[in-house]
């Protein structure tokens, strides 16, 4: 990259920790992302599950990969990821948010499935180093956007920012009949939801007033990622374009959206549906911490 080269960025729809080990339509559109972007000097992960109480960084050298979920194959507990941390990375994020307070978490957290996941497909080397930025509970979803307004600086230092969640989810209401499809209100949802970020990304700042969205969004920690993209489309003055869309067992959406990657080639001659849960008669599916 070069010194008028901004960065990309992206929020991906990650839905099952099983589109780990799998090739689907939405893998492959995120590994299509991985072969169109530019190295990142590292990887600035904002996933729904740090979900805590504080704004925190993780800052090690060596961030534990972990495996924050339930009833799923072995091979996916065997999983590794085992990329670089930044600590150098992590104090300039702590810089670029003042003078809102990040904790710099040296041994508390690490990567979770919600980053590992996804990179998994975009830097399937573990080659690049990332780091986490927790999603602060106790905010609405204005600071979350203005966050995302105060890390525009990095991705002129070459750092690929990337929000990982679901614009709708919604694990209670899961249908096991509906594998690639979703329900009309989560259809409705997430088409408002394509419609701002196409066109109007700080409008995110009212979606609460969605008739649908009590059903997509009943609890926040999902939708959380997708304002910090928002938040750095309206700092650039450009829209999101959408990487790929759809629905997975009537309750979650995957759509995931990007800034600044024109050009980027749509792998939408793949079919097969996004990964599904474990067996709900084992464990239910908003156990699964998905």
């Amino acid at each position: 990259m070069n010194a008028t080269t901004s960065m990309p960025a992206a929020f991906i729809g990650h839905g099952s920790p099983m589109n780990t080990l799998e090739i689907n339509r939405y893998t492959a559109a995120w590994r299509a992302l991985g072969r169109s972007l530019p190295l990142p000097r590292a990887v600035l992960a904002i996933s729904a599950h740090w979900y805590v109480n504080g704004t925190a960084v993780t800052a090690m050298q060596q961030p534990r990969v972990i495996h924050d979920f339930y009833g799923f194959p072995r091979e996916l507990f065997a999983f590794d990821y085992p990329a670089p941390g930044s600590p150098e990375v992590a104090e300039e994020i702590a810089d670029v948010l003042r003078p809102t307070y990040v904790g710099l978490d040296q041994d508390s957290w690490g990567l979770d499935h919600g980053t590992w996941s996804v990179l998994a497909h975009v830097f399937p080397r573990a080659n690049v180093p990332v780091v986490q930025l927790s999603i602060n509970a106790g905010e609405e979803i204005g600071y979350h956007f203005e966050l995302g307004q105060r890390l525009a600086a990095l991705r002129e230092r070459g750092v690929f920012i990337l929000g990982s969640g679901n614009v709708v989810h919604n694990l209670r209401l899961i249908d096991w009949k509906r594998p690639d499809g979703a329900f009309d209100w989560g259809v409705r949802f997430d088409a408002e939801v394509k419609r701002i970020m196409t066109s109007r990304p700080k409008d995110i700042l009212a979606i609460s007033a969605h008739p649908d969205h009590q059903l997509a969004v009943p609890t926040a920690e999902h939708f959380l990622p997708l304002p910090y993209l928002a938040g750095l489309c309206h700092q650039a003055g450009e829209p999101a374009e959408v990487l790929i869309e759809g629905g997975a067992l009537g309750s979650i959406t995957m759509t995931s959206y990007l800034l600044n990657c024109q050009g980027l080639p749509h792998p939408l001659a793949d079919h097969r549906p996004a990964a599904a849960l474990p067996d709900p008669d084992a464990v239910p599916p908003e156990n699964t911490n998905t």
